[in-house]
């Protein structure tokens, strides 16, 4: 009924078995051109879809001019800010995820 004795603590003071991060020189700079790669195709990604986002959003300003004035044109001001940008938003964000999965994918051999 007395108490347990404490585990033994292990000190590792010397390399470790097998290869290093050393032994790999020609694979890190490989992969640093992958990471590189992977980076600037979601760069890419990522500006293609602020531009879809940007361009049918940005001419808002535009079609609310150009709407007449009056009861009709309120409404359809408020229909235009209500409704048209939320499927341009899915439908572009739904588009960034399966190109990012992808991009990843690629580099990651799935």
């Amino acid at each position: 009924m007395g108490a347990e004795p404490t585990p033994r603590r292990e000190v590792v003071t010397g390399a470790p078995a097998g290869r290093t991060r050393a032994a790999y020189s020609d694979s890190s700079a490989h992969d640093d051109a992958v990471v590189r790669k992977l980076m600037h195709r979601q760069v890419r990604v990522g500006l293609v879809a602020c531009s879809l986002l940007a361009l049918p959003l940005g001419l808002f300003p535009l079609v609310f001019r150009l709407l007449p004035a009056g009861d009709t044109g309120q409404g359809a001001v408020w229909l235009l800010l209500g409704v048209a940008p939320y499927p341009v938003l899915v439908a572009t964000g739904a588009w960034y995820v399966r190109r990012a999965e992808r991009n990843e994918g690629d580099v990651s051999g799935r």
